[in-house]
């Protein structure tokens, strides 16, 4: 029998993450690029037979200022660490490690950016469908990328979530539509009568533009499921079209979402659940956007905070 390689246990740990995490393609490709940085600063040979053992937490802790050093961001840095600490879980695990080098190493501190949001004016400036339906018979793409914004807007959306949605997860009745979020994740998002709208008058022109046997619900002039990458580009396209002075990608529009409902109902559980936030911490961030608001209404309406 022969020995196991570096490169044999890594690849069973990504079949691990596929198959049994469940993750997405791109985030086992994330993995794979933190553990190719691995490698490099530890100055290992894929084929060598390893004793996962010899690596030491001095070991991590050397990279980790390499990294660092050569531009790595704290957050980056952070997400590496995590890799490292799974991997070794993993290999721990099936008996080929007993212990993990990567527990307790702190990352350096990131510096925490808020996420960019537009606001009600601009959310309204942006999904105007003013004139749409009546150059949808010439323009029907223009109706199909109003109604993908709106969804995105009305439920927060992932770029991936959006494009993956079928016919069959919309409950017209009830306004709700099934996504699949991170690790395979469903959850079930109402939405209101303007995405409604939109989505009714592109699905006049759908039927006529889908392939026979396609079940995406926004499909691109070939016919088929549009791509993640198609609606970036629409929608840039669509805020230059509406004079906005911002650079407007899929995810500002699921932040926007977020900073609105909160603002609103000051119920972060709730915001949690339509985000599909696994932790409530990551929703957190929102409650930052938030007290900026407040503080923004207090400064200029209390007695004692305005300037003369």
């Amino acid at each position: 029998m022969s020995a196991v390689t570096l490169k044999d246990d890594l690849e069973k740990f990504f079949s691990y993450l596929q198959a049994e995490k469940r993750y997405s393609l791109h985030t086992v490709k994330a993995y794979q690029r933190d553990l190719n940085h691995f490698l490099r600063c530890l100055k290992l040979d894929e084929q060598a037979v390893i004793n996962w053992d010899d690596i030491k937490q001095a070991d991590i802790r050397q990279s980790v200022s390499l990294l660092h050093r050569q531009g790595l961001s704290g957050k980056s840095l952070q997400r590496w660490l995590s890799t490292i600490r799974s991997l070794f879980n993993y290999l721990c695990r099936h008996q080929r490690a007993t212990h993990n080098p990567a527990t307790g190493i702190p990352a350096p501190k990131a510096a925490k950016r808020l996420p960019k949001t537009l606001n009600v004016d601009e959310i309204n400036q942006l999904l105007d469908a003013s004139g749409s339906d009546k150059q949808a018979g010439s323009k029907p793409l223009i109706c199909r990328d109003i109604a993908m914004m709106e969804l995105m807007y009305a439920c927060g959306l992932r770029l991936s979530e959006l494009s993956g949605i079928n016919l069959q997860d919309i409950d017209w009745q009830q306004q709700i539509v099934t996504v699949t979020g991170k690790g395979e994740k469903q959850r079930r998002i109402p939405f209101g009568r303007k995405a409604k709208q939109a989505l009714e008058i592109w699905l006049r022109y759908r039927q006529k533009m889908a392939d026979a046997d396609e079940k995406a619900i926004f499909v691109s002039q070939r016919g088929v499921r549009v791509s993640n990458s198609s609606i970036q580009k629409r929608l840039k396209k669509m805020a230059v079209n509406k004079n906005l002075n911002t650079n407007v990608y899929p995810h500002m529009l699921r932040h926007s979402f977020a900073s609105h409902i909160l603002e609103s109902s000051k119920d972060l559980r709730a915001v949690q659940e339509l985000l599909g936030h696994a932790n409530l911490t990551t929703t957190q961030i929102y409650t930052h956007l938030d007290f900026q608001h407040l503080a923004g209404v207090y400064d200029s309406a209390h007695p004692r905070a305005r300037k003369k």
